[in-house]
């Protein structure tokens, strides 16, 4: 069963002003597919998980889960479970129960309901969690626990809005596995919303790439950094912005600073300055100035390969590594 979204526009209109959050959009989320949604603040990515859950009703445009139009179905009749960057847990209720709460409230049996829990709890590591109240938890704690309350109903459709926006970078790496494991147990669309370009392509099965209420290019994570559509997907999709720089005829070229290549001044290249050196762990990132340029190149280098700052350097790159863009439309050539 496959999420579809049909021509979705929604405007907001707010202190006289008129913001298009949603543009058009067409979008599907396949059967047993982990779709990620990836863009700045503010490109409509919430927007759009909202609208699928109900919880934002679209101006024009459809909802399909399965063959089923959901567009003016009340999000309790949607069959579409969601996890919020807050893990929205009751307060006065312990984890078992909220774990178990909305089989509960469906009329399963309660000893069934118990062990289902308790499974769910193992797999998610909160199993010794289970007799504490929420505000014994901490933000991680409370994010997998929520995940265990998706994970122990079979939901037509999972969302999950920045569940990992709140946690820490080694907590934030386990429970991407974690997400994995919930995604291929339940083997129903999952469409997670993140701004966090490295966490969509770890992720993804495939990577729709938002910016102003539209979908830019949506493809798998490989495709898009290999081959983005436009400037805008170059600049926002990777673990690095692509350098963007004006080669004439109405033509601009992109390189990835992954293949930028930093050189002795007395090596062939482009002759330039170097102006930062930013140290990243095993890596940094060295900007240089071209002597011929206004803008300067990003490159990313082993921390034993690190310049100094003002020192002379060549760049250069492989022809292959060069990316084409319509200067004026930001499309790909």
């Amino acid at each position: 069963m496959s999420l579809r979204i049909l021509g979705a526009h929604k405007v907001f209109h707010a202190r006289g002003a008129r913001v298009t959050a949603l543009d058009g959009i067409d979008l599907e989320a396949k059967d047993g597919e982990l779709l990620v949604i990836v863009g700045p603040s503010g490109s409509g990515k919430s927007t759009l998980l909202r609208a699928v859950a109900g919880l934002e009703p679209l101006d024009a445009g459809q909802v399909l889960i399965g063959d089923r139009d959901v567009t003016s179905v009340p999000p309790g009749r949607r069959d579409v479970a969601m996890v919020f960057q807050e893990a929205a847990l009751f307060p006065h209720l312990s984890v078992a129960a909220n774990i178990g709460i909305g089989e509960r409230a469906r009329g399963a049996n309660r000893r069934a309901v118990e062990a289902r829990v308790r499974s769910v709890a193992e797999t998610l590591a909160v199993d010794h969690l289970l007799g504490r109240m929420p505000g014994e938890l901490s933000g991680g704690e409370r994010q997998r626990v929520a995940l265990a309350r998706v994970m122990i109903r079979t939901p037509a459709v999972c969302l999950l809005d920045e569940p990992l926006a709140s946690v820490d970078a080694e907590l934030r790496l386990r429970m991407r596995g974690e997400i994995r494991t919930v995604q291929r147990s339940l083997g129903v669309p999952m469409v997670h919303v993140t701004h966090d370009q490295v966490e969509a392509m770890a992720m993804g099965d495939r990577v729709a790439v938002m910016d102003a209420g539209r979908v830019l290019q949506c493809d798998t994570p490989a495709e898009v950094y290999a081959r983005p559509a436009t400037m805008a997907v170059a600049r926002g999709f990777g673990p690095l912005p692509m350098n963007l720089l004006p080669i004439g005829e109405g033509t601009v070229m992109g390189l990835r600073p992954e293949r930028v290549r930093v050189r002795p001044a007395e090596a062939s290249g482009r002759a330039g300055s170097v102006v930062e050196v930013e140290p990243a762990g095993e890596e940094c990132l060295v900007r240089v100035l071209p002597d011929d340029a206004n803008t300067d190149l990003l490159a990313r280098l082993p921390w034993t390969d690190a310049p100094t700052v003002g020192d002379r350097v060549t760049v250069a790159w492989r022809p292959e590594d060069e990316h084409h863009f319509d200067a004026t439309t930001g499309e790909r050539r």
